[in-house]
């Protein structure tokens, strides 16, 4: 029987917290997204607050189902990391208990917040992506805030455009003010010039009041007012005060619902399931009958008599149109009409073919966009489910918290996504995927690797050790470590430096005979370095013998070998004769020519740096050995005296 235990409260009560501070984080990162689209189109439009609002609130809705999948990986991630980087992951399962049964009261949660996601996408985002849409076309279309700026014409009035030389901004008035209309020909346009003059809308904001002083008013007459058009004359008109009305419609109008409604991202999974035998229908009608349109094109020519032109339309059905004969028999001049009209005839059909196959486009895309919705709808659900566990083992492995790694990791993993499903997208609605492929690709790449990660979190894996990796990329490029060895703050016995010193001059004396058989600065045969197996069994001979002497010599008092032994390189006994250690591997390795070379190239360098180290080694000995005999006949004298 299922029980909440005290660990599934702790987990959760830790989960909540972080979900609900990264779903913010995650909404308000998409919302501002989403805005910077449109930023161009809708600044400067003078919008209310109440409108605003309502953008802002329609944006929200149909972005949160897109927000709850980060969210999900970003505060998992955290919770685990932070379980694990203080241990209480290794406790939890030091107490029996698994990963799997820690994920268990988190794992029912993110399946209710997958339900909700649908329930968001089916029922809420329609809703919300109809009005958003409805908005968004309202405010582009609304007339920008009127802002008149000074020493610039400014054409934001239709059929009007208006000079200010100055403006005052605490009364509200416009000096040397010239105004520019023409609201039909050249026959019928104005030019207004006043020394001042204020510009107030009216109530309804569907008009521009304009109150002008000490101005003149030059006017062409209109040539029907007049006989002869040739000379337009016109009036001219000095005011002290005169007032204008220019139409100038400042509120927002929305459009009609209707306008958006058939878009898919308005409509539930049972609208479009409905919808889209219709349009699927209506699609199968347009193209059977453009089909039928271009099977009834027939030839057409003025210059063919009746009975060529009979026979002409009855040999097209039967592809037996003796058309070569019937062009001989014409006029030089008919031959001539007869081309361009035939060329006239095949342009319009190819221009008349290239508006319906756009159209044709159109009606398929439209067809495909409503089968992404409806899948759509399951996929963006479902991935709340995949990047819960992505995001829970890799916390769990990685063990760190806070907003570091996670932010990072998630960012990466969201990228990776999106990646995917955008171009899965692109591709569906474009017809060149399949459908069902291109919005499944997110999905069949996260979720074995969900899979995976949950896998090896399950099982302690060390898949991202850090350490690890270190040492495979410093073994690959050649890079080692060196020694760092400190003076013992607890020494029980000395080291015994009569068989040390013995130790190093056998080492020194091996290392001049291997130098001696081996020529290490010469490059060794490709052959026998891919193709025939054998390791260097003096080299780890000595090797051994020299760490047995400086693990004895580490628990010296003496600062001079101290420090000496520290310059002991670290040596690799097998890289300069085999990439690897199994034959076939090196056979692979040989057999393929790019990976062949970096790997002789490479081994050829651990040669050179053999070379140096074994040298170095006899420096280093050479310098130790006096000291140690200094202080092992100095312990000798100390030992006889007692």
């Amino acid at each position: 029987m299922f029980r909440i235990k005290k660990l599934d409260i702790f987990i959760t009560k830790q989960f909540g917290v972080l979900f609900i501070g990264a779903l913010f984080i995650c909404q308000f990162v998409l919302m501002m997204q989403f805005l910077w689209r449109y930023v161009d189109e809708l600044i400067g439009k003078g919008l209310s607050l109440d409108v605003m609002a309502q953008f802002f609130w329609y944006m929200g809705l149909m972005l949160l189902p897109q927000a709850l999948p980060l969210a999900i990986l970003l505060s998992s991630l955290i919770v685990f990391g932070n379980l694990g980087e203080s241990s209480e992951l290794t406790a939890i399962k030091a107490a029996g208990i698994s990963l799997m049964q820690a994920f268990r009261p988190l794992i029912v949660i993110v399946l209710i917040i997958t339900g909700t996601s649908y329930y968001f996408q089916d029922s809420i985002g329609p809703w919300a992506n109809l009005h958003l849409q409805q908005l968004l076309i309202s405010m582009k279309q609304k007339s920008p805030e009127l802002e008149i700026p000074e020493g610039i014409f400014y054409d934001g009035i239709p059929g009007s455009n208006i000079y200010v030389q100055k403006k005052d901004l605490n009364t509200g008035m416009l000096y040397g003010i010239m105004i520019y209309r023409q609201t039909g020909s050249y026959e019928d346009q104005a030019i207004i010039l006043a020394d001042s003059g204020m510009m107030q809308s009216t109530e309804e904001k569907k008009h521009l009041v304009l109150n002008l002083y000490s101005g003149e008013w030059f006017e062409n007459m209109r040539a029907s007012d007049i006989a002869n058009s040739a000379n337009i004359p016109y009036r001219r008109e000095t005011f002290s005060s005169k007032r204008i009305v220019l139409n100038f419609d400042g509120g927002l109008n929305m459009v009609d619902m209707n306008d958006v409604a058939g878009d898919a991202r308005a409509k539930s999974l049972s609208q479009i399931l409905h919808d889209i035998d219709s349009i699927k229908e209506y699609n199968d009608s347009i193209g059977t009958a453009y089909y039928a349109d271009a099977k009834r094109f027939v030839l057409r020519t003025s210059t063919l008599n009746k009975d060529d032109s009979v026979k002409a339309v009855n040999a097209v059905a039967s592809d037996t149109t003796p058309f070569d004969s019937v062009f001989e028999r014409l006029k030089p001049g008919d031959q001539q009409v007869a081309v361009k009209g035939a060329l006239s005839s095949v342009q319009g059909v190819i221009t008349d073919m290239e508006m319906k196959m756009e159209y044709v486009k159109y009606l398929h895309r439209n067809y495909r966009r409503h089968k992404i919705e409806a899948i759509g709808k399951f996929t963006l659900a479902f991935s709340c489910l995949i990047f819960f566990f992505i995001g829970a083992p890799l916390g769990a492995i990685i063990r760190k918290g806070g907003l570091g790694v996670p932010v990072i990791v998630s960012v990466l993993v969201f990228i990776v996504y999106f990646i995917f499903d955008n171009s899965g997208f692109k591709m569906a609605r474009d017809g060149q995927w399949n459908i069902w492929f291109g919005k499944l690709i997110s999905t069949i790449v996260l979720a074995p690797i969900a899979t995976f990660f949950t896998y090896k979190a399950n099982k302690d894996s060390t898949v991202f050790n850090l350490d690890l990796y270190k040492n495979l990329a410093m073994r690959a490029l050649g890079l080692r470590e060196k020694r760092h060895i400190f003076r013992k703050e607890v020494i029980i016995e000395d080291p015994q430096y009569e068989i040390d010193v013995d130790i190093l001059l056998n080492v020194n004396q091996e290392i001049e005979t291997y130098s001696e058989q081996h020529k290490l600065y010469l490059w060794p045969n490709p052959i026998k370095v891919f193709f025939q197996p054998g390791d260097d069994q003096e080299i780890e001979h000595i090797n051994s013998a020299l760490e047995t002497a400086i693990e004895d010599l580490s628990y010296t008092r003496d600062k001079l070998i101290l420090s000496e032994i520290n310059n002991y390189p670290i040596v690799a006994v097998r890289a300069h004769t085999r990439p690897f250690r199994k034959k076939w591997m090196n056979a692979v390795t040989g057999l393929f020519l790019p990976a062949g070379i970096f790997f002789y190239f490479r081994m050829i360098r651990f040669r050179l740096r053999l070379y140096k180290d074994l040298r170095t080694i006899r420096q280093t000995s050479d310098r130790i050995i006096p000291r140690a005999l200094e202080i092992s006949t100095e312990q000798k004298s100390i030992t006889e005296l007692l």
